[in-house]
């Protein structure tokens, strides 16, 4: 270790050296590079750093140094800032502390002195200007005490006068008429006049004293303005130096990098550990800590530029295959200029006007109280929640918005490969959970034979049905065909754990989408949803997991990884990361983006086996990849959205009346309705007695079926209940049972015959 010279007491010197400061109870203390100037305390991992990161700094103006042991000592400014410390000796231990106590006394000074001075002009140079601005600051404070003693002097006076006019007066009242009172008024008189003259000196001097202190007020609060808008400008430069860095630091080591399909236990487990007090430490900071960071097992560079530069059929076939050169155009633009037939090419009228906005959420204050009150005696599953905690659409109409974003399927089926396809489908599965990002709120449970339809034919050429198929376990089905090219179904059932301070849910059922042209057959599953902070704090929601979209005619994969939320990565929020292979494991795409956000592709070039080895020894891929392209942007909120539970443009529309709709249709629930109209108490009543019509008609089915001589043909259903326009059946892709659509739906809206569906409001 580097033996710094002993400290003197001179000026503007600096003290360095190496110190071992503790960061939290795992890694114990480390070795740390400390520079001690100008009355600040900073420290870097290495010397290297001093130019670029200052992992800490401390004021030793107001922070107090302790001693604990022969080595060991302890800064603190008061319990925002604790730097447990510890000397290689005990006369390097002396040494810091000599220095560090002399720094303390001497930035006092310096601190005390700049909050008596101030002035209006420019700060003058260093060296010449701090003289000039002390002799200024004594100047004052002796005009200053000289004026106080004047003051004090007159008071003194005014007071001895002032008791001699008060015997005077006293005895001209005693006296009596003669030659006595001509004297007696003339000592009266002499009386008055000095306390008069004294009365005057002192109304002076006060005076002079309030004219140079408002002299002097006025150059101190423009002193104090500019120091203020100084800091202000200080702390902006550095953000922007903050983020300068690190966006360099990025660009540095790579352009995205990929995770891992497993992530690394040892950060799961871990978590944060607090360390001894130390709030500013490297290790409990958004930007800088020694914590590992979770194994990378991809990385991904840009190609060579001779990739850039290649004529002929393969660099046609590139261009071609997803619509791109390597030009600035994006993906989207580039595509939809050069296709004619594209959705948003054409000019689209809308059939209707769809609402806009819808009553603002009202803030009613939830009594907990109130409703475990109601609770007792009751069975668990006759407990009504309130629908304070739900926002005024059903589970089927949040099922519906997986379609926020159809237009990427609508690109997709006009594409003729099978992999830039794969990129599109890929896109329109992390697209579904853009919406989800603010809606903390609990979408209504669907009642049993509940139905939802989507016609959006004219204005988007495709229309969907959701209908509520079972009701233990809750499970709902889809389908939506499009008039372009596409068929979208999936059946979707919940479970949920709660894990004390989240609520961690895990849609089972797989996702299918078919395009006609190719015959192409993609499926794929939905990822965890974790809702935090259910207990105390401000609700916020997660998306976690792995997808893998599979094309069933080529073998195409796309594997996505959904990064949770951690608190020592360095990676964007709710980032998502996968790569494009065919059937024999050759990656051709590399997606990345954030799943409320946008996801972009890029065209691998090469990829080979290089740089840091993962966790598990093996080597990390490395491809080269040409340019990004923007597959997919979230599309703003409304103005207003945060009033109307952040609902998006669509789901404003998805609770709309509209004529013609199925008895059964979830816009026609009056208790979701009554909750939209911001009527919550009376949405609680109309929600209980729903739910109640719902039981009395399952003990009705359950009653039929005991009494039915053959066994319901549906396998675990035990009230015998059938869909109306659903059936299960085994799906020939998944070998999972599942329902799916049976037709007849739009054919009996067009008749208007609702005649067989079931009275469930």
């Amino acid at each position: 270790m580097s033996e710094p010279k002993a400290p003197t007491p001179a000026p503007g010197d600096t003290y360095k050296g190496w110190l071992f400061k503790w960061t939290n109870y795992i890694k114990g203390y480390q070795r740390r590079w400390f520079v001690l100037s100008n009355g600040l305390l900073s420290y870097y991992r290495t010397q290297a750093e001093m130019g670029h990161t200052c992992r800490g700094t401390i004021n030793l103006a107001t922070a107090n140094i302790a001693v604990e042991d022969s080595c060991n000592f302890v800064i603190s400014n008061g319990g925002t800032q604790t730097y447990h410390l510890k000397a290689s000796s005990e006369v390097e231990r002396q040494r810091w502390i000599t220095a560090l106590e002399l720094a303390k006394a001497k930035a006092f000074r310096m601190q005390a002195e700049s909050d008596d001075s101030g002035d209006d002009s420019t700060p003058p140079a260093a060296g010449q200007g701090a003289g000039s601005r002390n002799s200024e600051v004594q100047s004052t404070l002796r005009t200053l005490g000289s004026k106080v003693e004047d003051l004090s002097t007159c008071n003194d006076l005014i007071a001895k006068h002032g008791s001699a006019l008060q015997r005077s007066l006293s005895e001209l009242e005693g006296v009596r008429l003669g030659g006595e009172t001509s004297e007696k008024i003339r000592q009266v008189t002499e009386r008055a006049t000095l306390f008069r003259i004294t009365s005057n000196a002192m109304i002076n001097a006060c005076r002079d004293f309030l004219a140079l202190a408002q002299a002097h007020s006025k150059r101190w609060q423009k002193a104090l303005q500019a120091e203020r808008e100084q800091r202000v400008r200080l702390e902006e430069t550095l953000e922007q130096l903050a983020k300068q860095h690190n966006h360099l630091e990025r660009a540095f080591r790579g352009a995205t990098v990929l995770p891992p399909s497993q992530s690394n236990p040892a950060i799961d487990s871990k978590g944060p550990v607090p360390g001894k007090g130390d709030a500013s430490d490297e290790d409990e900071e958004n930007e800088f800590f020694d914590a590992c960071e979770d194994v990378q097992e991809f990385i991904t560079v840009p190609a060579d530029p001779k990739y850039h530069r290649r004529s002929g059929s393969n660099v046609s076939g590139i261009s071609s295959e997803l619509g791109m050169d390597d030009g600035t155009t994006s993906l989207d633009e580039q595509s939809l200029a050069s296709n004619p037939e594209s959705p948003q090419s054409q000019e689209v009228v809308p059939v209707r006007k769809r609402r806009t906005r819808i009553p603002d959420k009202p803030n009613y204050s939830l009594n907990l109280w109130s409703i475990m009150k109601n609770c007792i005696g009751k069975e668990l599953s006759k407990i009504p929640m309130p629908v304070n905690f739900n926002e005024p659409l059903s589970m089927l109409q949040r099922l519906s918005e997986d379609l926020e974003y159809y237009e990427l399927l609508d690109r997709a089926a006009k594409c003729q490969s099978s992999l830039e396809q794969m990129c599109y489908v890929a896109a329109f599965t992390v697209s579904s959970y853009s919406t989800t990002v603010h809606r903390t709120g609990k979408p209504f449970n669907p009642l049993l034979g509940e139905t939802f339809e989507l016609d959006r034919v004219q204005e988007s050429g495709y229309r969907s049905l959701c209908e509520q198929v079972s009701h233990h376990p809750p499970a709902a089905a889809h389908h939506a065909i499009s008039e372009r090219g596409w068929t979208l179904r999936q059946e979707i059932a919940l479970a949920s754990k709660f894990r004390g301070k989240y609520l961690s849910i895990m849609p089972l059922g797989s996702i299918h989408c078919i395009f006609e042209k190719s015959n192409n057959h993609y499926t794929w599953k939905k990822v965890t949803t974790t809702v935090h902070n259910i207990i105390v704090g401000k609700l916020w929601i997660d998306q976690s997991g792995e997808i893998d979209v599979v094309n069933h005619r080529t073998g195409d994969r796309c594997h996505l990884k959904f990064a949770p939320y951690s608190y020592f990565s360095r990676d964007v929020a709710r980032k998502v990361t996968g790569v494009v292979t065919d059937k024999d494991g050759k990656a051709h795409y590399v997606l990345s983006g954030t799943w409320d956000e946008k996801m972009e592709c890029s065209r691998v070039m090469q990829s080979s086996r290089g740089g840091e080895n993962g966790a598990d020894g093996r080597q990390k891929t490395v491809y080269q990849t040409l340019k990004a392209k923007e597959l997919w942007r979230k599309t703003p909120l409304p103005e207003g959205a945060e009033n109307m539970y952040y609902f998006s443009t669509l789901a404003l529309t998805l609770n709309e009346q509209e004529e013609g709709v199925a008895p059964t249709d979830s816009r026609r629930r009056p208790d979701q309705r009554l909750m939209e109209q911001g009527r919550w108490e009376e949405a609680n009543a109309e929600k209980q007695r729903l739910e109640e019509k719902q039981r009395t008609a399952r003990r009705e089915r359950e009653r039929e079926a005991n009494r039915a001589t053959n066994p319901s043909e549906e396998g675990g259903h035990q009230d015998n209940y059938r869909p109306m326009w659903f059936e299960r059946q085994v799906d020939p892709k998944t070998g999972e049972p599942t329902h799916i659509y049976r037709g007849g739906y739009w054919e009996a809206k067009e008749q208007g015959s609702w005649d067989s569906c079931p009275d469930i409001f």
